[in-house]
């Protein structure tokens, strides 16, 4: 089909190739049938194509080209190419800085239902980064990537909650985006909930259930949930009294570059070895 002119042929074939479906992975042979198709007007392949130039696979490493492969699939109506050339614009890399270009290409790529172009374009109106600083349309596009199952759009619309910034202050809403998030595998939604069952905020307190979810934001590598989890531990709360997995779970937080985790880590090791 390729050989025979149409593109679309040689962008399957260059899937195949890409992922060694069918034949053995070949980058270069990929990477040829990419710009085939792209050449034809194959939107798919020149997004493709970019992401070969952005790894280097296949083709040399190529930031710029990447990025006017990019342009081309954005263009082409592929939204991952507005939400890539977005993130260049945002980061500097293959083309200057430019805040403002990379907030209308999130919100190109957020239109067609990009979850990450909303995200980022939420987060460059909550802190006025290309855009003017606005809390409330912040908090649309939180929800707008939450709902397209990016989980830390629902933390960051619980925080908004919580505080009462662009929105009215919701506990139980703000409890309802955490766990949503947390069930999302975020860190950061497990351990806001498991504060707000420690706390009786927006939902009854519970101390074994915020112990869990300190337990999982822990996990995840958020050194909060380490340490607070740690604390139960030292005064039982919620938890059985355990001064050996509070010192685990406090070495864990120092590890993670939390000084106050090496802070108790020592005081706790110290009080153990007296």
């Amino acid at each position: 089909a390729c050989d025979g002119g149409i593109t679309s042929g040689c962008y399957n074939l260059g899937l195949m190739y890409d992922d060694g479906d069918g034949v053995p992975v070949n980058y270069k042979k990929a990477s040829e049938l990419f710009n085939k198709a792209c050449d034809g007007g194959v939107a798919e392949g020149c997004y493709n194509l970019g992401l070969m130039y952005y790894a280097g696979e296949g083709v040399p490493l190529d930031y710029n080209k990447a990025s006017q492969l990019y342009n081309k699939a954005c263009d082409g109506g592929i939204t991952s190419g507005c939400y890539n050339l977005g993130l260049m614009y945002d980061t500097g890399k293959g083309v200057p800085v430019d805040y403002k270009k990379a907030s209308g290409l999130y919100k190109k790529a957020c239109d067609g239902s990009d979850a990450d172009g909303c995200y980022n374009l939420g987060l460059m109106y909550f802190i006025g980064k290309g855009v003017p600083v606005d809390y409330k349309k912040a908090s649309e596009l939180y929800r707008k990537a939450c709902d397209g199952g990016y989980a830390t759009g629902c933390t960051n619309l619980g925080v908004m909650y919580n505080t009462g910034e662009g929105v009215p202050v919701d506990y139980k809403k703000a409890s309802e985006l955490y766990k949503k998030a947390c069930d999302g595998s975020n860190a950061k939604g497990c351990l806001n909930l498991g504060a707000m069952y420690a706390n009786g905020e927006g939902v009854p307190v519970d101390f074994k259930k915020a112990g869990g979810l300190y337990s999982k934001a822990c996990d995840g590598g958020d050194a909060q949930g380490c340490i607070l989890l740690g604390g139960m531990y030292v005064v039982g709360e919620g938890v059985p009294v355990d001064y050996d997995k509070a010192l685990k779970l406090f070495k864990k937080t120092c590890e993670l570059g939390n000084q106050w985790g090496c802070d108790a880590y020592k005081i706790l090791y110290d009080d153990m070895t007296k």
